[in-house]
């Protein structure tokens, strides 16, 4: 039998197909390997590409940099495609020194010219920790002069981004006008991301003047951007203008969705303007958007906490109507707000309304409506709803027991006075 290295092995495009099909990294080093000791074989680039490519992917790094020797000393270049599979590998496992490192290395080794993307991949992995944000700046600033790579819209905004997550607001300003001066066009994303900015440092008039400058140039801000504003108007309580910047989106040929309705609905709500949060919900139908379950639990919510219970219900029978299911804390304001201004009826009506739709009253919703059905001295309609009680199991709980208590004791007492002077 031949000794193992005498065996031909075949074409190197048979070894790449050998090597590109394995599965185990380390077996298609070894057929690499067996085969670069076969005499006058030469791999072909292809070859180092697979087995480079299948290493980085199972983090088999410190085989890497030999092959890249190797790949240099049989008089290949290494291609843009393979320096986008390395550093993607070092970004995949998380390795920013190894990293930066390859990057310089690589460059110096084989004399080669980064392109944008690659400058990219590299400052997107290093931004990611923030113990490398410097580095990365200066990598950005050496870019040019020292590797042949103009930046790009997208590597300003990965630093503008990563500046703006760091406090570093002044810096990100800075990188922003830079553009201009370097004629690199800033694209939606690089204004959103200094509005994000600026909102975060609760500057959110700055961040309405970029708005206006964003689209006095021309630009259509996405729904991020605005929903960046609304949220940060809403919590500043500028409901006015935040209203206003709704009104207006439509008009600047971006049409509000549910998420900016719902912002400026829970502001207005919020600050005790339940009735400007009604007129944005008709707003919102009239311009052909479907409230949603949070649109009218927010707003039911709202009209509960300014004591409009009437309007409240209205707009959670609305809400039924239109196939949405209340959140049983819905069921529970309403129900808590009509019987603390001992409207009992309309509140064992909605008990009932809710045990008919196979809700769960919570435990303090039992306990806000049975001490106050004890406390009527009227004749009250709640035959219904105890019957219907009756019908759900319980969990017991020691409140309920006692609520239940005294109701059991208040019918005995009115039975009694009504057996006496009947």
């Amino acid at each position: 039998m031949k000794p193992l290295l005498e065996i031909p092995i075949g074409s190197s495009a048979r070894i790449q197909k050998l090597i590109a099909s394995q599965s185990d990294p380390l077996l298609a080093k070894e057929i690499f390997d067996l085969a670069s000791r076969q005499p006058n074989f030469r791999h072909s680039y292809s070859t180092f590409h697979a087995l480079i490519l299948k290493l980085g992917r199972s983090r088999h790094f410190s085989l890497i940099q030999p092959l890249l020797c190797l790949l240099k000393a049989d008089g290949h270049p290494v291609g843009p495609s393979l320096f986008s599979h390395i550093l993607r590998a070092y970004a995949d496992a998380q390795l920013p020194n190894e990293a930066l490192s390859t990057f310089h290395t690589t460059i110096l080794q084989f004399n080669a010219k980064p392109l944008p993307k690659h400058l990219n991949l590299i400052l997107h992995l290093l931004v990611s920790h923030r113990n490398y944000l410097r580095p990365a700046f200066d990598l950005f600033k050496s870019a040019t002069t020292r590797y042949g790579v103009s930046p790009n819209t997208k590597t300003y905004n990965l630093l503008m981004r990563a500046f703006c997550f760091n406090g570093e607001l002044s810096i990100a300003y800075s990188l922003f006008n830079q553009m201009f001066k370097r004629d690199v066009v800033p694209d939606v994303e690089s204004y959103r991301i200094l509005m994000q900015g600026l909102c975060r440092n609760s500057q959110v008039n700055k961040a309405v003047d970029l708005l206006e400058d964003m689209l006095n140039k021309g630009f259509v801000p996405d729904t991020l951007s605005y929903t960046t504003l609304l949220n940060s108007l809403c919590r500043k309580k500028k409901l006015k203008e935040a209203y206003k910047l709704l009104c207006r989106m439509k008009v600047k040929g971006c049409n509000p969705d549910i998420v900016h309705y719902n912002t400026v609905i829970l502001g207005f709500c919020r600050e005790g303007r339940a009735l400007d949060a009604c007129k944005v919900l008709e707003d919102m139908l009239s311009n052909g958007c479907l409230p949603n379950v949070v649109s009218y639990r927010t707003l039911v919510t709202g009209l509960c906490s300014q004591g409009l219970y009437y309007e409240a219900k209205n707009y959670m029978q609305e809400m039924i109507s239109k196939g949405f299911s209340p959140h049983f804390s819905v069921f529970h304001g309403l129900i808590k707000g009509f019987s603390n201004v001992g409207k009992i009826e309309e509140a064992c009506g909605l008990l009932g309304e809710m045990l008919s739709y196979g809700g769960a009253p919570h435990v303090d919703t039992w306990m806000e409506i049975i001490p106050r059905i004890c406390e009527v001295t009227e004749t009250v309609r709640i035959a219904n709803v105890l019957e219907e009680v009756l019908k759900v199991e319980l969990t017991p709980h020691t409140r309920i027991l006692e609520a239940a208590a005294g109701l059991e004791e208040y019918l005995i007492r009115r039975i009694q006075c009504r057996s006496k002077f009947g």
